[in-house]
């Protein structure tokens, strides 16, 4: 990053604002007691929740059940070198509500390697940060 750049900190609703435009993010979970991170088709929920869509019985599945967990998603333009990041810490749990499950369906939210019986996970957001960039001389644009 060049000492000209504008770094603008976002608020909480600003952050999952701009994650709502965005269809996939990383999550990063533990698996055998070290890190992992994965790519995750997912989508925010009208009481600000994050909805994971990933495969049933898969190692993500498992390991995102009850866990602490961080989830990160941007969108940056390598070309300007501005974009946006939002990263979102809180507990995963896996949606066994069969209501939740059935509005989850609905939304056409599917995991990002296909599965035809896939499992969501709630992350329920407990600590929100995001930054957006932009080229000095150029304002920040608002959300």
């Amino acid at each position: 990053m060049d000492r000209d750049d504008q770094l603008e900190e976002l608020g909480a609703d600003t952050c999952l604002r701009l994650l709502s435009t965005v269809p996939v993010g990383r999550v990063v979970y533990t698996e055998h007691a070290l890190p992992a991170v994965l790519p995750v088709s997912f989508e925010v929920a009208p009481d600000g929740r994050l909805l994971l869509a990933v495969r049933r019985g898969s190692a993500t599945a498992r390991g995102l059940d009850g866990t602490v967990v961080a989830f990160q998603a941007d969108q940056l333009d390598p070309v300007t070198r501005t974009g946006w990041s939002v990263l979102v810490h809180g507990r995963a749990d896996v949606l066994r509500d069969p209501e939740l499950v059935r509005r989850a369906l609905r939304s056409g939210l599917r995991p990002w390697v296909g599965d035809p019986d896939p499992m969501f996970v709630s992350l329920v957001p407990e600590l929100i940060s995001g930054r957006r960039l932009a080229p000095s001389g150029r304002p920040v644009p608002h959300s």
